[in-house]
């Protein structure tokens, strides 16, 4: 301060900084060369923004260019405002920080690759405010992740909303779960989600059919669902979720809370914004495989590769006296793909590329079986079944159930010491045991 008085040199009041624009360079199209990528690392400007932002008692600090009304008013003002200067200075290390961290995730993957670093930042950007949490009395927001993994890698969090009520913490669980499982179906495909696990699935040429074929399935939860389509809905198909009727009665009209799609015609669009005011209607993109999912614990975080496994990257070994007929593996490997994203213990029964009962979430898989075989009724003989882990027990348990119901097939991971059990029962009753060597839980 002396040497600023002896020469007359001011102080500075403002500090305003665009950075070199690393995030956009990095995650452009067709990609950048390692020397480029180095090139667009800014350095003089996050020292000065973290001098200023320490220094904000004397130094406004500007990263953000919506800001620049707030600052021109503050400067017009006659107060000094401590919390605004504050705001700032926050939002400023929250800036550099965010920086740093797509500079570190970027290095990384040039330098070593490997998905778990010994150290890991995951960049949040706050979204919406949501009106509560998972319950009433929990507050909540909603954050999209800005890794750089993340850019134009699809998922509900990038959805674009074009009708209806706000989404709500389930909401958004919920269409994610909805999302996921329907984009893995190759053919036109309609899946209906309730409180995260697909109650419904159909697959179909004629989309219209799969639609109520997957009502079909469980109308009872459906009401009040999630509806999903792995293609674009189009006039015929948005009059129809419009008007289908209840199979339970043949008259209350259809409710849900969530339409998701991969894009709409623009008469589908207005078909279906005419069925509900509340009715939202999300356009999303398929996610990327290779993604890192990270689930929350207390004080920690759990990090694992995402289950991207499909029928068609793994085996199904006929270990039973009977080979299914090419139907019975097309139920068992469609019945698979659907066990996939239901709750452990879980297990799935499907036939013609349709689910027709499901049993989630028990303590023991003899109860999800059962819960299963009651939801698809009369129609369960000859059809497939899928569990997303071994059986541990067969005779007298849910194998044999199972067999005695009329399944035709069981696909399963095998790896039980008892899986000799199950192959003996399921010769006993003529059916086909498949095994896959791979477990689908889903906590």
């Amino acid at each position: 301060m002396e040497a600023l008085n002896k020469y007359g040199i001011g102080t500075f009041d403002v500090v305003v900084v665009n950075l070199y624009p690393f995030y956009d360079k990095v995650t452009s199209m067709g990609g950048i060369a390692f020397d480029d990528g180095i090139e667009n690392i800014d350095i003089g400007g996050p020292a000065m923004i973290r001098a200023a932002a320490k220094n904000h008692k004397d130094v406004l600090v500007v990263v953000d260019s919506q800001d620049y009304p707030a600052l021109l008013e503050f400067l017009d003002g006659s107060q000094d405002d401590q919390q605004f200067r504050r705001k700032l200075a926050w939002k400023a290390f929250e800036h550099v920080a965010s920086y740093d961290s797509a500079v570190s995730e970027w290095l990384w993957k040039q330098t070593v690759g490997d998905k778990f670093p010994p150290s890991l930042t995951v960049p949040l950007s706050l979204k919406s405010s949501l009106r509560y949490g998972e319950n009433p009395h929990q507050k909540a927001a909603f954050y999209v992740d800005k890794s750089l993994s993340e850019v134009n890698a699809g998922g509900i969090a990038t959805a674009i909303q074009h009708h209806g009520k706000e989404m709500s913490y389930n909401n958004y669980l919920d269409a994610d779960a909805a999302w996921n499982c329907v984009s893995e179906f190759r053919n036109p495909t309609c899946v209906v989600v309730k409180h995260t696990n697909p109650c419904g699935v159909a697959s179909r040429d004629d989309i219209l059919e799969a639609y109520r074929l997957a009502v079909k399935a469980d109308p009872v939860s459906a009401f009040g669902g999630i509806v999903a389509f792995n293609i674009e809905v189009d006039e015929a198909l948005a009059k129809e979720i419009r008007e289908f009727r209840s199979p339970t009665d043949g008259e209350t009209r259809m409710f849900y809370e969530i339409v998701v799609a991969p894009k709409y015609t623009e008469k589908g669009l207005e078909i279906l914004r005419g069925k509900s005011k509340t009715l939202r209607i999300l356009e999303a993109k398929k996610n990327e495989k290779g993604k890192l999912s990270l689930r929350q614990v207390g004080g920690g975080w759990l990090a694992q590769d995402s289950d991207d496994l499909t029928p068609e990257d793994i085996q199904f070994n006929v270990v039973s006296e009977k080979k299914p007929q090419d139907n019975e593996l097309c139920d068992a490997e469609f019945a698979w793909l659907c066990v996939k994203h239901v709750k452990s213990n879980a297990i799935v029964i499907a036939k013609d590329n349709r689910m027709l009962g499901m049993g989630s979430g028990q303590p023991n898989r003899l109860e999800s079986l059962r819960i299963a075989l009651r939801k698809a009724g009369d129609e369960v003989k000859g059809a497939a079944l899928a569990s997303d882990a071994f059986f541990p027990f067969a005779w007298k348990d849910a194998v044999e159930e199972a067999c005695e119901s009329g399944i035709g097939v069981i696909a399963e991971p095998g790896g039980s010491i008892r899986d000799g059990d199950a192959v003996d029962c399921c010769n006993k009753y003529g059916v086909s045991l498949l095994l896959t060597n791979v477990r689908h839980f889903k906590h």
